[in-house]
């Protein structure tokens, strides 16, 4: 590397000051605060429902299955689309990974 400015650690640093910059830059096109030192500005935006405070716990229990499904069957098309026409053993193994991941899927949708 011939230039300074291409090296990694001095090109992340002008980048942040850049970005520095251009934050502290925009807080003049931002609407002011009302009520004080920032008012309700920095809470969460709840359709004009003032909440006390947030209790809600995310439950990722119904997605895991479909991110599996999705997975699983996005995998299973790139294998079977690349597998060669003419060669007997990997249409094989296609058809094995085929057999297993329904088997699979069928295990994770029986409930």
């Amino acid at each position: 590397m011939n230039h300074w400015l291409l090296w990694p650690p001095v090109a992340f640093g002008l980048l942040l000051i850049v970005a520095l910059i251009q934050l502290r830059g925009m807080s003049i096109f931002s609407s002011p605060a009302k009520g004080g030192a920032g008012g309700g500005k920095r809470k969460a935006y709840a359709c004009g429902e003032d909440i006390k405070e947030n209790r809600v716990q995310p439950n990722y229990s119904q997605f895991f299955p479909f991110a599996f499904f999705f997975t699983i069957m996005h995998v299973l098309a790139l294998v079977v689309a690349t597998v060669p026409a003419r060669d007997w053993s990997a249409v094989q193994i296609a058809a094995g990974y085929l057999l297993c991941s329904s088997i699979g899927l069928f295990i994770l949708f029986r409930r």
